[in-house]
């Protein structure tokens, strides 16, 4: 795995551009924290204890207490570059966060989101 610069930003700088995407358009911040629970496990208790520690998005996706199984239904496009092709896991996984998110602030209904 090549060492991107990514993998070593800390989440806590990531989350509230996420909080703002989704409240620009009109979803709230309780339905970010159960969209990123589906994906990693994190509880919001946990999500807020790995904000405040400010780990690194590599050690946030380490530490995730339980990876959706369904995370690998997430396809389409997000910088450019389709989701399901992407062959470092760690990427893959940061991507399947950044579609997610995209998917919240588009509007989809949380049952689409979390592939019910």
């Amino acid at each position: 795995m090549s060492k991107q610069k990514i993998y070593d930003m800390s989440f806590s700088k990531i989350f509230p551009l996420y909080v703002a995407k989704i409240e620009r358009k009109g979803r709230n911040v309780l339905e970010l924290y159960s969209v990123i629970e589906w994906l990693t496990g994190y509880t919001k208790e946990l999500l807020e204890e790995a904000i405040r520690k400010e780990v690194s998005l590599k050690e946030f996706f380490a530490a995730a207490p339980n990876l959706n199984d369904k995370r690998s239904l997430i396809t389409g496009v997000i910088c450019g570059v389709r989701v399901e092709e992407i062959k470092e896991d760690l990427m893959r996984e940061i991507r399947y966060l950044d579609k997610v998110v995209d998917e919240l602030a588009k509007g989809k209904k949380l049952s689409v989101i979390l592939r019910q």
